[in-house]
C-alpha cells in the first residue's frame, strides 16, 4: 500500500474491489425488475435446456450452464476496526470517526457454501447421494428442482446483500465526497497553515539572526564599556598625576621666579663678560689666520730650500719566481750620520763578460754610485714612501701646482708606487689614494677655521700621442680621438681636456671606484720585460678649489700624478712582424715623450726663456703643473735583477742628470724628481 495514499481512497479502493465479487460469480443483474422474477419464470428459462437434455439423450446429470457463486463472507467486526484505526491515524480524529461510522452502520453478511461447478450437493446425514441412473429421468428433474430451489434461495440472499452493499456504497459515495470536500478544505487549510508556518519559520530565522546581532553589538559595546571604564580610571590617575605635577611646577616656577630676579644681574655682567670674550675671540681668529698664512708661506719656503729638483730611488723587491741577485749588485751605503740616517746613495756593479785580460782573467765588476735626496731600498713600505712626499701634497692645498712622476722600465713597479698593489690592502695603497686621504683629512680640519674646498678628478692616458679618457664609459671607451687639450677659456692659461669626464670626489670610496675604472681602460701589453705593460703615460689630475667666504679668499692649483710608460730601449735584433711595428711605433712615442720630459726639466732647471711644452702632448697637458709657482717631484724605479741591469743604470743615469745641487731658487720653478717601485 502507498504510504501516501489516504484512507478514504483506500476505503473506496476497497469497496470497488468488493463489487465484482458479488456481481460476477452470481451473474445476476442488480436491477429491480430482474429481481422479481417468478419461480415459475425461472422454470421457463431453464425449459430449452430440459429440452437440449432429453433430446441428446444423456443419462448424467444436467450441468447449469452459469458458474457456482462463491459464497460470500462476511466482513469480521475486527477487520473494520482496523480498517478504522488507520483511517484515523491517516486523516485525523474528524475523519476517523466518519469511516468508524460506516463500519458500524454496515451489516455482516452471513456465509454461503462454496461449491464446485458440476458436483452433487451432499446428502443430509453425510451420506452421499447415490447416482441416478440415465432412465430416472423423473429423478434428475427432481434434482434439478432441488437445485433450483438452493440457487434461488441463494439468489435471494445475494440480491439482498447486494441491495445492502449498494446502500452501503451510496452511504460510503456520499461520505467520501463529504470527507473529499472536507479534506480539500482541510488541504487548503492545511497549505495555508503551511505558508504560514514557513513565512513563520523565516521570520523566526531573521529574529534569530538579529537576536545574535544584538547579541555581539552587546558583546561589543560591553567591551567597549569595559575599555572606557578603563581609560576613565587611568585618566583619573593621570588628572592626579598632572595635578600633583602641575603643583610641583608651580612651586618651582615660584622657586626660579625668584632665582630670576637675582640671576638677571649676573646675565647683565655675564654679557659684560661675553663681549669681551667674542673681542678676544676674534683677535685670536685674527691671531690663527696670521699664523696659518705664516704657515703656508714657511712651508712653501721650506719646499724651495729642499730644491729645484729632488730626485727620490726606489729599488722593488724580487717576487716570487724571479732569481736571486748576486750579492754586491746593489748596495746601499749609510748616511753621513751613519746607520740611523736614512740612505741616500746607491751604488751598482756591472761585470761585462765579453771583456778580459791578456791573462785571460775575468775584468772585475764596474761599480757605479749614485746620490739622491733619498733612497728606498727594496724594503720600504709605502707609508715610508708617502711620508717623505706629505708635505709636498700639503702644497697643493695651500694652493701651489704639485706634479709628481714615476719614471722607470717597465716592471721597476712604477703602477704599484702610483695606485698600490690589487686585492684592496691598505698596506698595498699608492701614492694616489693616500695623497686624496690626506688632502680630505686636512680640509676637514681647515674647515674649523672657515675654509670650504672642493675636489674635481680627471684620469687620461696619452697612447702614441692620442689622449684618451680613462674614465669614460659606454660607447665612448677606449676612443680618444675626440679628446683634446684646450684652454679652457679664452685668454685663460688654464689647460682642459676636451670631451673627458672630470668627477667631483668628496671620498676614499669614490677615487677607489675611479682608480678600478681607469686599470681596465687602460692600454697594456705583453713586453719582453713584463707579461701587462703599460704603454701609455697615465695622469690623474686632481683640481683643488678653497675659499673662506668671511675674508674673501680663494686658493686654487692642481695636484698632478703621473704614471709614465716603460723607458727601455729598443732592442736591435728584434724582428719586424706586425705585431712588432705596433710595439715599435708604440716604444718610439714613449721614448720621443721622455726625451721631451727631460728637455722641459733642463729647460726649467737653466732658466731658459722657452721651454719645449709642445713638442709632446704630456708636457703640453702638464705645462701649469711645471712651470711658474708649481713643484716637481719625480721617482724613478729600478729593478734588483741582475737581467735589467742595463735598463737600470740608464734610469739612474737620466735621474742624475735632472738632479741638481740644493740652491735657493726662484718661488717660481721648483723640481722633484722620486724613483719608486711597484708589485
Amino acid at each position: 500500500m502507498d504510504p501516501q495514499r489516504s484512507p478514504l481512497l483506500e476505503l473506496k479502493g476497497n469497496i470497488e474491489l468488493k463489487r465484482p465479487l458479488i456481481k460476477a460469480p452470481s451473474r445476476l443483474p442488480l436491477s429491480g425488475s430482474r429481481l422479481k422474477r417468478r419461480p415459475d419464470q425461472m422454470e421457463d428459462g431453464l425449459e430449452p435446456e430440459k429440452k437440449r437434455t432429453r433430446v441428446l439423450g444423456a443419462t448424467t446429470k444436467i450441468a447449469t450452464s452459469r458458474p457456482r457463486v462463491p459464497p460470500l463472507t462476511a466482513v469480521p467486526q475486527t477487520q473494520g476496526q482496523t480498517t478504522a484505526q488507520k483511517v484515523s491515524k491517516k486523516t485525523g480524529p474528524r475523519c476517523s470517526t466518519t469511516v468508524a461510522t460506516v463500519l458500524k452502520n454496515q451489516k455482516p453478511v452471513p456465509a454461503v457454501p462454496v461449491q464446485k461447478p458440476g458436483t452433487v450437493p451432499p446428502m443430509v446425514g453425510g451420506k452421499k447421494p447415490s447416482k441416478r441412473p440415465a432412465w430416472d429421468l423423473k429423478g434428475q428433474l427432481c434434482d434439478v428442482n432441488a437445485e433450483l430451489k438452493r440457487c434461488r434461495e441463494r439468489t435471494q440472499t445475494l440480491d439482498q446483500e447486494n441491495q445492502q452493499l449498494q446502500d452501503q456504497l451510496r452511504d460510503a459515495q456520499e461520505q467520501t465526497k463529504a470527507l473529499g470536500t472536507e479534506r480539500r478544505t482541510l488541504e487548503g487549510q492545511l497549505a495555508t497553515v503551511q505558508a504560514h508556518a514557513e513565512q513563520g519559520q523565516q521570520e523566526l530565522k531573521k529574529l534569530r539572526a538579529h537576536i545574535v546581532e544584538l547579541e555581539e553589538r552587546l558583546s561589543t559595546q560591553e567591551g567597549l564599556v569595559q575599555e572606557l571604564q578603563k581609560k576613565q580610571v587611568e585618566l583619573q590617575e593621570e588628572r592626579r598625576g598632572l595635578t600633583s605635577q602641575l603643583e610641583e611646577k608651580e612651586r618651582r616656577l615660584r622657586t626660579s621666579e625668584a632665582a630670576l630676579s637675582s640671576s638677571q644681574a649676573e646675565v647683565a655682567s655675564l654679557r659684560q663678560e661675553t663681549a669681551a670674550q667674542a673681542a678676544l675671540l676674534t683677535e685670536r681668529e685674527e691671531r690663527l689666520h696670521g699664523l696659518e698664512m705664516e704657515r703656508r708661506r714657511l712651508h712653501n719656503q721650506l719646499q724651495e730650500l729642499k730644491g729645484n729638483i729632488r730626485v727620490f730611488c726606489r729599488v722593488r723587491p724580487v717576487l716570487p719566481g724571479e732569481p736571486t741577485p748576486p750579492p754586491g749588485l746593489l748596495l746601499f751605503p749609510s748616511g753621513p750620520s751613519g746607520p740611523s740616517d736614512p740612505p741616500t746613495r746607491l751604488s751598482l756593479s756591472r761585470s761585462d763578460e765579453r771583456r778580459g785580460t791578456l791573462s785571460g782573467a775575468p775584468v772585475p765588476p764596474t761599480r757605479h754610485d749614485f746620490s739622491f735626496d733619498r733612497v728606498f731600498p727594496p724594503g720600504s713600505r709605502q707609508d715610508e714612501v708617502f711620508e717623505e712626499i706629505a708635505m709636498l701634497v700639503q702644497s697643493a692645498l695651500d694652493g701651489y701646482p704639485v706634479c709628481i712622476f714615476a719614471y722607470g722600465q717597465t716592471g721597476s713597479g712604477k703602477t704599484f708606487t702610483m695606485e698600490g698593489g690589487p686585492g684592496g690592502d691598505p698596506q698595498l695603497e699608492g701614492l694616489i689614494p693616500r695623497a686624496l686621504r690626506h688632502l680630505f683629512s686636512v680640509a676637514q680640519e681647515l674647515s674649523g677655521q672657515g675654509w670650504t674646498y672642493s675636489f674635481v678628478a680627471s684620469y687620461v692616458e696619452i697612447y702614441n700621442e692620442t689622449v684618451r679618457d680613462l674614465l669614460a664609459t659606454g660607447t665612448r671607451k677606449g676612443q680618444g680621438g675626440d679628446c683634446e687639450i684646450r684652454h679652457a677659456r679664452p685668454g685663460s692659461e688654464e689647460l682642459t681636456v676636451t670631451n673627458a669626464r672630470y668627477v667631483p670626489v668628496s671620498c676614499e670610496k669614490e677615487v677607489e671606484a675611479l682608480l678600478h675604472l681607469a686599470r681596465q681602460n687602460r692600454a697594456v701589453a705583453r713586453t719582453a720585460q713584463n707579461e701587462r705593460s703599460s704603454r701609455s703615460h697615465s695622469v690623474f689630475q686632481l683640481q683643488i678649489s678653497g675659499e673662506h667666504s668671511s675674508r674673501g679668499l680663494q686658493c686654487g692649483a692642481p695636484l698632478s700624478l703621473v704614471d709614465l710608460a716603460g723607458s727601455e730601449r729598443l732592442d736591435p735584433g728584434l724582428a719586424f712582424g706586425p705585431g712588432e711595428r705596433e710595439r715599435l711605433r708604440e716604444t718610439q712615442a714613449i721614448n720621443s715623450s721622455l726625451s721631451t720630459l727631460g728637455l722641459v726639466i733642463m729647460a726649467l732647471s737653466n732658466k731658459e726663456s722657452h721651454v719645449p711644452y709642445r713638442n709632446s702632448k704630456l708636457t703640453y697637458l702638464l705645462q701649469n703643473s711645471l712651470g711658474g709657482s708649481a713643484k716637481m717631484l719625480m721617482f724613478v724605479n729600478i729593478s734588483p735583477l741582475e737581467e735589467n741591469v742595463s735598463e737600470s743604470l740608464n734610469s739612474l743615469r737620466f735621474a742624475s742628470k735632472v738632479r741638481l745641487p740644493p740652491v735657493i731658487p726662484r718661488p717660481c720653478q721648483y723640481l722633484w724628481v722620486v724613483v719608486g717601485f711597484s708589485i
